[in-house]
């Protein structure tokens, strides 16, 4: 029997056990609430042998919920509706986990606690000195402080961290384009992050990928028209160098933005830090690399793990939900 890990946020569902299985699904939430029974159900069927379920989510953000209490209600009432009597524990940012109706007492614990689950994991592989993790995934970076194994943050809730720069909304793939660019831009959904890098070739085309700003494929050339749709033209009237050098202009502005927060972390008033190592993980582990290159010394570049290379990429992509069900196997013990 093993103890299924679920990690709801607003665009996709995953599920991961400490066994590394694990399996992630997209579900645009904010669009069909409605539907996160059904589809948690199928995701949870894949793993016939869970006996318990460990929750964490950030799924509650969304605009389709009222607020966060209501997101969060919503949620916990999905997975109780598939448990069928099993266990459920849902990871607060508290560092403990509770029973769902402790969770809906306090809510805002709950909420967007993934980050500190999947922080409070990587803080074993620094257990005794301090070391700063950088999650970078399809919609948001994290930029957590782990000390002597522990995360740190002077935030705890979304607008606390956005504040302190430790929640920064830029990710690989979601982020709107118009929301980084510095120049004059259609103030359109009309190209995301994820056309950027595909165009600069740092993420790999994936023709049966439809979930793009147009629901066109996520392809090479589809990438340059959404680009040019934000420059006010169309593959007609912009050649590819001109979208290309966009493209570059945008990349530029993404490493900016991360590394002035990753700059913010590493320069903390807290004087007692001494940073020894720095922990990467997520899909956008590429980008990263690059920003610590920008403004961490090279003792710290030379000293960084991988989460991704120590948990293969599959596991990786769930990473928060991995990091609930070992967090949950080990206090079964």
């Amino acid at each position: 029997m093993a103890i299924l890990g679920l990690d709801i946020g607003g665009a996709n569902l995953k599920a991961a056990t400490a066994g590394k299985r694990a399996a992630s699904v997209p579900f645009a939430l904010w669009k069909h609430h409605e539907k996160l029974p059904e589809i948690l159900a199928e995701l949870v069927a894949r793993f016939p042998d869970a006996d318990e379920l460990a929750v964490t989510m950030t799924g509650e953000l969304c605009d389709c919920f009222a607020t966060k209490r209501d997101g969060v209600n919503a949620i916990l009432d999905a997975v109780e509706s598939l448990s069928h009597g099993r266990l459920i524990r849902v990871w607060t940012t508290d560092g403990v986990f509770v029973t769902p109706d402790r969770a809906r007492l306090d809510h805002l614990k709950v909420a967007a606690a993934n980050w500190h689950a999947l922080a409070t994991f990587a803080g074993r592989f620094s257990p005794s000195g301090d070391a700063l993790l950088i999650d970078i995934g399809s919609t948001t970076t994290d930029i957590i402080p782990l000390l002597a194994g522990y995360p740190h943050t002077l935030g705890r809730t979304d607008r606390d961290r956005l504040r302190h720069s430790e929640l920064v909304y830029i990710g690989v793939r979601r982020t709107p384009v118009y929301a980084m660019a510095v120049e004059p831009v259609c103030a359109e959904l009309f190209a995301t992050t994820q056309d950027v890098f595909v165009v600069l070739g740092l993420l790999p085309e994936n023709p049966a990928d439809n979930d793009t700003a147009d629901g066109r494929a996520l392809t090479v050339e589809y990438s340059l028209a959404r680009l040019a749709r934000m420059l006010g033209g169309d593959r007609d009237t912009l050649q590819n160098l001109t979208l290309i050098e966009f493209a570059i202009r945008l990349h530029a502005r993404i490493l900016e933005v991360i590394a002035s927060a990753v700059g913010n972390a590493w320069h903390s008033p807290r004087g007692d830090i001494e940073w020894e190592r720095v922990i990467l993980s997520g899909a956008g582990e590429f980008v990263a690399r690059r920003v610590i290159e920008k403004v961490l010394p090279e003792r710290l570049r030379a000293n960084v793990f991988s989460l991704n290379d120590e948990l293969g990429p599959d596991v990786s992509a769930c990473a928060p939900a991995y990091a609930v069900a070992v967090l949950a196997t080990e206090q079964r013990g």
